[in-house]
């Protein structure tokens, strides 16, 4: 009986419970890593690719708001400036 409670202190836990969290936490992991296109057999350049990406959508979604910004100005800011011009009597 020892032997089975340093096992199971080793463990953290019953080693059959252990084993069946570890087999569902690494399906997660797996789905998670496929969805975000990492592969395991070349997983450097997966990680390498996954951060070039990331990088590039956010210059992607500042290069969108950017021009969002310059598309509401062109009406905006005129219309501000009349405003104020006009708006002093």
């Amino acid at each position: 009986m020892p032997e089975n409670n340093e096992l199971t202190r080793f463990f953290g836990g019953s080693p059959a419970w252990v084993l069946v969290r570890l087999v569902l936490l690494s399906v997660v992991v797996g789905v998670i890593m496929a969805a975000l296109g990492i592969d395991p057999r070349n997983i450097l350049s997966s990680l390498e690719r996954l951060v070039r990406s990331l990088f590039n959508f956010s210059f992607e979604a500042f290069e969108r708001l950017w021009r969002y910004f310059l598309l509401g100005a062109v009406v905006v800011v005129p219309l501000w400036i009349l405003m104020r011009v006009f708006g002093r009597r």
